[in-house]
């Protein structure tokens, strides 16, 4: 006899915990499926976690200057604490609750059921009245690469790799192809940044472009902007990838990051009548409902804006729709985006490019860290706060920041630009008071250079 739920979460990731922890916090009989045997999905054990903790072992082991010592495999073990003890967070939270967590790889069978493949192979089904589907998103991978050669990896792979690379070429110059290139030259080594586009990040304020191009250039990364793949040799001694413009850029390791593909093959989805999209990304509707309306998916596997603190959220909203019939998915409105190169990125709202498409009548703002007494003190000078806002009624329209603790930073404007009527505008940062050396004071500084442009 199969065990019956209120409702099944297929992954246990940021949007299948936000999922879980809403159902069974409104009283449902919940489980979680997950085919990794520790709960925390990708996010936890192979992407944002392990590549975070792996970026700021980097960023300390730079400033203090002691590479001889350094060696990438010790670098990495680093992370293996940060990851435990985000497993045991969670692991609690799925205990505390009440929430079964079931490890395999779940497939429908039936537009209500399930078929779990377990360790050792034994099958066992489950039943739900509803289903929430967040199992993410993997690397994408050509069919002409050859991925199983261990010189050739992906941003799952590469924390994998048991040599320490005095070469390697990233093909793909999106965020993750970004962080790798700043994470790799600060080891000292070689680093081919290949980008298929026209610029790095093309969906941030292209001064802020500017500056990461900079700054990856000055750390010695050599960007190759509009180049295409041919092919792909690898051997024991080094890969040689092959470009449409007849270039040949050989290295002892190829890190491909150009694009990402959902997790959603396998799952028997197509027998429902559910659409997946040439990236297997799940088609779904604002309600993240897909064409079975019991059946939603949230988080990277429904594709944009594909980032971990968005998908809780999804999950959140989802099962929120699922037990209320209600829809919270429009808070989700001017979402922050993180970028962990060194320095850091982060963003939110509209940038100089949007407002001028748009023909918004907007000024700019600007506090370079260099002027600011914290970041003299602790030697992070270099890096800006950028704030766009309406020339006519000072309303904040885009935060924009690079350089240290920018992930941080942009909190703050985020939180003024949620903000109704007088409270979101340039005035709230010139009249309030900061902490006096912080690195939040970039508001105010930022705030009175717009202010001079206007008066």
């Amino acid at each position: 006899m199969k065990t019956h739920y209120d409702i099944l979460v297929i992954g246990s990731g940021p949007g299948g915990e936000g999922a879980a922890m809403q159902a069974a916090k409104a009283g449902k009989k919940v489980a979680v499926i997950d085919n990794l045997p520790k709960v925390g999905g990708y996010c936890t054990h192979r992407t944002t976690i392990p590549s975070k903790a792996l970026r700021h072992a980097v960023q300390m082991l730079a400033e203090s200057g002691k590479f001889a010592s350094a060696n990438y495999q010790t670098l990495l073990k680093t992370a293996e604490a940060v990851i435990a003890q985000q497993v045991k967070l969670r692991q609690g939270f799925y205990e505390r609750n009440f929430v079964d967590v079931i490890v395999g790889e779940a497939s429908f069978v039936d537009e209500h059921t399930v078929e779990v493949t377990q360790p050792g192979a034994l099958k066992e089904k489950y039943s739900a009245d509803a289903f929430v589907i967040a199992t993410g998103s993997r690397p994408y991978h050509p069919e002409d690469v050859d991925f199983s050669h261990p010189r050739n990896v992906d941003s799952d792979t590469v924390l994998n790799l048991k040599e320490n690379p005095r070469s390697i070429t990233i093909y793909g110059a999106g965020i993750i192809g970004c962080e790798y290139a700043s994470i790799f030259r600060a080891l000292r080594i070689k680093v081919n940044l290949i980008n298929p586009r026209d610029r790095l990040l093309s969906f941030l304020d292209d001064e802020i472009i500017d500056a990461l191009s900079y700054h990856l250039r000055e750390q010695g990364v050599i960007i190759r902007h509009d180049e295409e793949y041919e092919k792909v040799e690898v051997n024991d001694s080094g890969v040689t990838l092959f470009l449409k413009s007849n270039k040949q850029i050989h290295s002892e390791v190829l890190l491909w990051a150009h694009g990402r593909t959902g997790n959603s093959n396998n799952m028997g989805l197509e027998s429902l009548g559910i659409k997946i999209n040439e990236r297997g990304s799940i088609i779904v509707n604002d309600n993240y409902q897909t064409l079975q309306k019991h059946i939603y998916a949230a988080g990277d596997v429904v594709g944009f804006p594909s980032l971990a603190s968005a998908a809780y959220n999804q999950g959140r909203f989802a099962a929120r729709h699922l037990i209320f019939g209600e829809s919270e998915h429009k808070l989700v409105k001017d979402i922050p985006i993180g970028i962990y190169t060194i320095p850091e990125i982060s963003s939110v709202g509209l940038t100089e490019r949007e407002l001028t498409a748009q023909k918004v009548p907007y000024e700019v703002g600007h506090s370079f860290f260099r002027h600011l007494a914290r970041a003299q003190i602790t030697g992070h000078t270099t890096g800006m706060l950028k704030i766009l806002f309406h020339r006519e009624n000072l309303a904040i329209l885009g935060i924009h920041c690079f350089g240290y603790q920018a992930s941080e930073i942009v909190h703050i404007g985020q939180a003024i630009m949620s903000q109704k009527g007088e409270a979101n505008t340039l005035m709230y940062f010139i009249n309030t008071t900061f902490n006096y050396p912080t690195m939040a004071e970039a508001y105010r500084v930022a705030a009175l250079n717009g202010l001079n442009r206007v008066k």
